[in-house]
């Protein structure tokens, strides 16, 4: 709680412990063995969990415009994340106040330059990641996000640079950070496609993109190497598991 460490992890771990909070919040409430230390768990997080939501509610109306990396610092990525927390541990104020913010950041968007990417060490899409993160905004109007992803992406400006990406070196710490870039976008792009209309080209289209992407992420994945095999994991089994798609709103 040093007053000089205010950014330590944020956003990207703060976001991810959350969704430990999350996750653990769940487990407590279903019927188990060990249900006792389970809700020890819980409760040991607890402290941490509700630091991070301040610090996160403080930072947020502060930053001006919105990170818009492949990386660790990216905003809209995080927020997605801590979104889903918010809604499933009926923290108002908090969701409230992501809506607020993201819509600040990205509802005037259009014709987002998906040929820009991505960068050379991305792990992140900014451009899914706030397609995936407005989603989850705009979902008691599901109308309005259509409308707003036809011209974020309209369906015949799908670039070639959402192919998978090749990777030269999966034992350089960086580079294979494109295998988690594939996972990422695969699982953004079902969260994307999850809110479009049945049957539609574009739905069609961004189908087959995720599936290519989350093939070739999933193969990329090699447990003898340390620079990816210590992290692909975790987003592989957020992409299986569907878990942005999945958590309860």
């Amino acid at each position: 709680n040093n007053a000089q460490r205010q950014a330590f992890e944020r956003p990207y771990g703060l976001a991810w412990l959350l969704q430990l909070a999350m996750e653990l919040d769940e487990w407590s409430q279903e019927e188990k063995d060990d249900s006792n230390e389970i809700d020890q768990w819980r409760e040991n997080i607890r402290p941490l969990e509700i630091l991070i939501v301040d610090r996160l509610s403080s930072w947020l109306p502060k930053l001006s415009y919105p990170v818009r990396s492949g990386e660790h610092s990216q905003t809209a990525f995080a927020l997605g994340l801590s979104l889903d927390y918010a809604r499933h541990v009926k923290n108002l104020k908090f969701a409230q106040l992501i809506e607020e913010q993201s819509s600040r950041f990205f509802s005037s968007d259009k014709l987002y330059p998906f040929n820009y990417e991505p960068s050379g060490e991305d792990f992140l899409s900014a451009g899914l990641a706030e397609a995936d993160l407005m989603r989850r905004v705009m979902y008691k109007n599901n109308q309005d996000f259509i409308h707003w992803f036809n011209e974020f992406l309209p369906v015949n400006n799908l670039s070639s640079r959402l192919e998978p990406p090749s990777i030269a070196d999966p034992t350089d710490p960086k580079l294979i950070h494109l295998a988690g870039l594939c996972l990422s976008r695969a699982w953004m792009l079902e969260g994307i496609i999850d809110a479009l209309p049945f049957n539609s080209e574009q739905r069609n289209q961004l189908d087959q993109l995720s599936k290519r992407n989350a093939q070739a992420g999933l193969t990329a994945i090699n447990e003898s190497h340390y620079e990816g095999g210590h992290w692909l994991g975790t987003f592989a089994i957020y992409l299986i598991t569907r878990r942005g798609i999945n958590s309860k709103i």
